[in-house]
Formats: C-alpha cells, sequence, structure tokens
C-alpha cells in the first residue's frame, strides 16, 4: 500500500459549502473528494503540457507543400475506391 500523507488545507466558508454538497451527492469522503480533484488537475496539466509540447514541434517540423499534396493524392485515392 503506498504511504498516505495527511494535510490540512484551508477553504472558504462557501467553497467548502459547495464541496460538501458535491461530495455527499456522490458519496465520497473529503479525503476521496479532494484526491479525485487533485489528481483530476494534475492529469489535465499534464495533457495540457504534453499538447503545448506536440503543437511547438509540429510548429517546428511540419509537412512541407509537397507532403500535403501527396497526402491529398493518396486520400483522394483511397475514396476513391469506396463504394459510396
Amino acid at each position: 500500500m503506498p504511504k498516505i500523507a495527511k494535510i490540512a488545507i484551508s477553504l472558504p466558508e462557501d467553497v467548502l459549502q459547495i464541496v460538501e454538497q458535491e461530495r455527499k451527492s456522490i458519496g465520497e469522503s473529503r479525503s476521496q473528494f479532494f484526491r479525485r480533484a487533485v489528481e483530476c488537475l494534475l492529469r489535465i496539466r499534464r495533457e495540457r503540457e504534453a499538447s503545448a509540447q506536440y503543437i511547438q514541434a509540429y510548429q517546428k517540423a511540419s509537412e512541407t507543400k509537397e507532403e500535403v499534396a501527396a497526402a491529398r493524392k493518396a486520400a483522394s485515392a483511397i475514396l476513391a475506391e469506396e463504394p459510396w
């Protein structure tokens, strides 16, 4: 079992009330709710960073006009064979 650390956080009362309503409606403990929220936030940040890195790399080495033309020609040939 992974090592678990306990932490204390401070929240504005209105935010705590919303958290309490939400977690109770889905049957989660506070720990489960905040663990899930943190995991979600971290996953979103990793995905955004990966997307930004992909876009940056693509912009540095995007397709040439010749490559785009070849891809269009190949796609047209494949689609032309489909019995639409």
